[in-house]
């Protein structure tokens, strides 16, 4: 080969060898600058809490419930796609905030400590924390009840921070559970003295019961709103739409619609 044409070739791949490197260059940087983890499928990922009823269960292999149906009607609404993605409770706030979550509902109460990491929606339910025992504990009746006695609570919820923080105070040994149905075994089978969820998902598993082996004690420990939830100054597009869509729910009664068949 001439020496002309051997220069010729080298330039040539050493141009190419650039713009290949020029052109990887500018795909990292597009994705570093991504806030989203959708897919190729261009849906939003977005997680429930497994095992939550009535806010969202699976049944026959479909999960159903408040949080479900709403997210399905908000979608509807403004015509975003996304990915049901359900999980334990525990794992739903670092999901989101690591991105691999692109938004969750799943009855997370907003608090200024979860504002820190997490953008909120406007309220979507009016919730709060309550007290429940077994059916034959007659020695728990309330708040003023509480000295001494052990606890259950599901990990990264309202109800487990109500308990640490308390624990000094009223001498409580707080047992750690990973979902609600494991932490009503714990009361049901007097491993625990009681235990703290959310008023509207033991009061709907009260109503099921059948027969009835736990029940209410005394009044609402605290009171909260549930907001969806996406990881702080990421995905406002979407938080805007769940707001813009929540709000045509309510004035249109599909909101109405799908609560009262569960807490009605």
């Amino acid at each position: 080969m001439k020496r002309s044409m051997m220069k010729k070739l080298i330039k040539s791949i050493a141009v190419t060898s650039l713009l290949g490197v020029f052109l990887v260059g500018c795909g990292s940087t597009t994705k570093k600058a991504d806030d989203s983890a959708k897919g190729e499928s261009g849906k939003y990922i977005i997680a429930c809490d497994a095992k939550f009823a009535p806010f969202s269960f699976e049944e026959n292999g479909t999960y159903k419930g408040i949080d479900v149906e709403l997210l399905d009607a908000i979608s509807k609404e403004e015509g975003f796609k996304y990915e049901l993605k359900p999980m334990d409770f525990n794992g739903i706030i670092p999901g989101l905030t690591s991105n691999q979550l692109d938004g969750a509902i799943a009855g997370i109460s907003i608090t200024d400590e979860r504002k820190e990491v997490l953008d909120f929606s406007n309220e979507y339910f009016d919730s709060g924390l309550s007290i429940f025992v077994s059916t034959n504990n007659t020695t728990i009746n309330g708040e003023k009840d509480l000295q001494g006695k052990t606890v259950a609570v599901k990990k990264g919820t309202a109800g487990e921070k109500y308990a640490l923080d308390n624990a000094e105070k009223l001498g409580l040994d707080v047992k750690h559970f990973e979902d609600s149905p494991s932490m009503c075994l714990a009361v049901q089978n007097g491993n625990t003295d009681f235990a703290l969820e959310d008023y509207p998902v033991i009061a709907y598993k009260i109503k099921l019961d059948n027969p009835k082996v736990l029940k209410l004690a005394g009044d609402k420990v605290t009171t909260v709103n549930y907001g969806f939830a996406v990881a702080k100054g990421k995905n406002k597009e979407l938080l805007d739409k769940f707001n813009e869509g929540l709000k045509k729910i309510k004035e249109n009664g599909e909101y109405d619609k799908i609560v009262n068949q569960y807490v009605g």
